[in-house]
């Protein structure tokens, strides 16, 4: 979001998991297994590429692709963030052939003497820029900034490395006022020609990348970097979607595996029907824990209700009444009950945003939706000038590159009934969901990823019990399918999309533990 502090902040913890109408969230999706280790070693190492000497300079602004803005600031002692390109084939399958760039970024370690390497991040998404997010996170890795070059980048497809592109702004202006939750025969039809015209306008603009853009070549793009950057080990960092890229990485390359942690942890199992119905389950304890919390705090909660279900009744009731009559928003822009349930789910991943939910539901329920809207416009990637960045059509072409599966309107009307009953709120609108890769030029390569990774170093898998948009299941499941040896679980008792930028001390105790000092958590460990 770019319209305040407050709301940036729900944006950034927006990046990790975005919900799928909106532009697809990660997905898994039997399993089509990503090439072995040797194969993987025998197609990703193009001579040249793999020694190829990085140039780092002060880091620009960053692009609209990535989000706008200004340069990132000076860290604490006078460090500053500076930024890269590196070459990676375009096609692993003929190394040798083309190539793009990726965009980088990284801040030296703060001890050169005890520097371990390079700390890489993924924040998600997918579709994400690591270039404008990791500087946003200020000094919150500090911490580890004192053995490790802390290091992101914009995976292929996002930001500045060849980023898809699809819709103009006023074309995605149309796509985010529409009706997401179509009630008749005329509305499915509108809805089925947006989304067949969103996948004609990605083809068209961005055909040539749109075959390469998925997580094994993000993964072994990541191996290059490991390389490029002078590392035996990957030193890896992933949230979200970004643990399902450490995973396949770790499937991949095992023996290149260092120290990693995956948190608010993607289920590698579930397909992507199963991925769906588990978010509206994930944002509908949310939306309960809210209520709840709203409840509790009798007179000072502004919202109608003396139970959590009223709340909730009364948040289901401001969602039908936008249906029938917008209320307005932002200029001559005006609230609908899609943008109104995007803008709630935006303020649901983190509890520190929970109060700008309560402000933006009761400002809407009196006629004003700007709130709610402005809230809508961070997940969706718009500025307040109306632009938006690349992170719906990253988001989308790296989902559909990974799954298989593609919803008819018959299959799909037949899944709403247990979406529904999964979250009175949300389920309609993911469940319509699952139709955002219908009709995508390109097939898909799995139906699940697989991360089984025998003979790699431990890697840290937490979950967040509170969790809306990667449910804490995952995190064992994750775990589990890493291997026995590899997958160390650990849990934390808390709300929101993640669990080290919480504030937990005991999160960041064990992250740190590990990281920088190599001390593994017991498996099991519970913060609270």
């Amino acid at each position: 979001m770019r319209t305040s502090p407050a709301l940036r902040t729900a944006a950034l913890a927006a990046t990790v998991t975005v919900l799928l109408p909106l532009a697809g969230c990660s997905d898994g999706g039997g399993k089509e297994s990503p090439p072995s280790s040797a194969e993987a070693a025998a197609t990703t190492t193009p001579a040249g590429l793999a020694s190829q000497q990085l140039k780092w300079t002060p880091c620009p602004a960053p692009s609209q692709a990535q989000g706008g803005g200004t340069s990132p600031s000076p860290l604490p002692g006078g460090a500053v963030w500076e930024c890269s390109f590196m070459n990676v084939p375009l096609d692993y399958a003929e190394p040798d052939g083309g190539t793009i760039e990726l965009a980088l970024i990284r801040a030296k370690a703060m001890n050169a003497k005890k520097r371990i390497g390079s700390l890489i991040f993924n924040f998600g998404g997918p579709g994400a820029s690591g270039v404008a997010t990791l500087p946003a996170f200020g000094t919150e890795y500090d911490k580890l900034r004192t053995r490790y070059d802390l290091v992101s980048f914009d995976p292929r497809g996002v930001g500045r490395s060849a980023g898809v592109e699809c819709e103009d702004d006023a074309q995605l202006d149309a796509r985010y006022e529409g009706d997401g939750t179509p009630d008749d025969a005329a509305e499915e039809k509108e809805f089925i020609k947006s989304t067949k015209a969103y996948a004609a306008a990605c083809e068209k603009n961005s055909g040539k990348e749109l075959p390469f853009v998925g997580t094994t070549n993000a993964a072994r793009d990541m191996d290059l970097m490991r390389q490029a950057l002078g590392d035996d080990k990957l030193y890896y960092f992933g949230i979200s979607y970004g643990t399902e890229l450490g995973g396949v990485y770790a499937h991949l390359f095992p023996e290149h595996v260092g120290r990693s942690v995956l948190d608010a942890v993607v289920d590698p199992t579930e397909d992507a029907e199963q991925s769906s119905l588990g978010q509206a389950k994930g944002f509908q304890l949310a939306l309960d824990n809210f209520a709840e919390d709203c409840v509790a705090r009798g007179d000072a909660c502004t919202l109608p209700g003396s139970t959590a279900e009223e709340v909730e009744q009364g948040v289901s009731g401001l969602l039908d009444r936008l249906e029938a009559k917008p209320v307005p928003g932002i200029g001559s822009r005006k609230l609908t009950q899609t943008q109104a349930t995007t803008g709630i789910a935006a303020a649901l991943y983190s509890k520190e945003t929970w109060p700008l939910l309560e402000q933006g539901v009761d400002e809407a329920d009196g006629g004003n939706g700007a709130l709610l809207l402005a809230l809508a416009d961070s997940l969706n990637g718009r500025s307040e000038d109306g632009r938006y960045d690349n992170s719906a059509a990253a988001n989308t072409a790296i989902n559909c590159a990974d799954s298989k599966e593609r919803f008819t309107l018959d299959r799909t009307k037949e899944k709403l009934p247990a979406f529904h009953e999964a979250s009175p709120v949300f389920g309609d609108y993911l469940g319509w969901g699952l139709m955002a890769c219908t009709g995508w030029p390109v097939a898909g390569a799995w139906d699940t990823p697989d991360v089984s990774a025998e003979g790699a170093a431990p890697v840290l898998v937490i979950g967040n019990t509170g969790d809306p948009a990667t449910p804490y299941a995952g995190a064992k499941a994750m775990a589990e399918e890493l291997g026995e040896g590899v997958g160390v679980e650990m849990t934390y008792k808390g709300e929101g999309h993640g669990a080290y930028n919480s504030g937990s001390a005991c999160v960041q105790e064990a992250v740190g533990g590990y990281l920088l000092d190599g001390k593994v958590p017991a498996a099991g460990t519970v913060c609270g």
